[in-house]
């Protein structure tokens, strides 16, 4: 099994990636929510939707503060806060076969599925100060289920094996001992990676694959802009 290095941007070609919109999400300010969003949050949604976003936003403060806490520590603290939503499918919670929800809609809902859960994730480590290039949603499948998946992968380093930040199996652990995952492409911010490519940088404009990234950035700003 393995999971690429982060030195080589590639376009996801079986699913892809609307990658600008990406990096515009995380340009958000999460940290910065204040009392006209959590208002918007608790018009929308319930006084307890307001209270889990409150929530989310004091873990982040807490974890950003003072720069105490190291990447490991923050990537636990990510993982062990939106592990403990509800896992609900997208057919069930949103009417739809494929939904990404932003994190405040999954925080608000109080459920969603592994995309949810690694997206909240990711923006939650990306706003606590870890460098973006270290942390990538992954799309994987997951073996012992035999269903596609997704997962946040941290590397330390751009060499470095990954450790893995799932809501399957909850304990962060390096890839290799991950062998019920098969990756197929991961993405950040910056860039797109294809498991098979082996570091071949494909030409194509990964900012027209896939609708789903442009919706989620068009409900985020509505979200912070309240």
């Amino acid at each position: 099994m393995i999971f690429l290095p982060i030195k080589a941007p590639v376009r996801a070609l079986c699913v892809g990636v609307l990658a600008a919109g990406f990096a515009a999400l995380a340009s958000a300010q999460f940290l910065e929510m204040d009392e006209k969003v959590f208002q918007f949050i608790e018009k929308k949604y319930s006084a307890k939707a307001r209270q889990r976003v409150e929530d989310w936003q004091r873990v982040m403060l807490t974890t950003n503060s003072g720069g105490a806490l190291n990447d490991l520590q923050k990537s636990t603290s990510a993982n062990d806060f939106f592990n403990q939503i509800n896992w609900v499918s997208d057919i069930e919670h949103w009417g739809k076969e494929d939904y990404w929800a932003t994190p405040i809609e999954t925080l608000a809902t109080n459920g969603g599925d592994c995309e949810d859960f690694s997206i909240g994730k990711y923006f939650t480590l990306s706003e606590t100060g870890v460098d973006n290039d270290k942390i990538r949603i992954t799309y994987v499948k997951a073996l012992d289920y035999n269903q596609a998946h997704m997962v946040l992968a941290y590397y330390s380093s751009p060499e470095a094996e990954p450790l893995i930040l799932d809501n399957i199996n909850k304990t962060i652990l390096p890839a290799s001992q991950r062998t019920d995952l098969l990756p197929i492409y991961s993405f950040n911010g910056e860039g797109l990676w294809l498991a098979k490519a082996r570091g071949r940088k494909l030409k194509a404009n990964s900012q027209q694959s896939l609708p789903q990234w442009g919706e989620v950035n068009k409900r985020l700003m509505q979200e912070l802009l309240q």
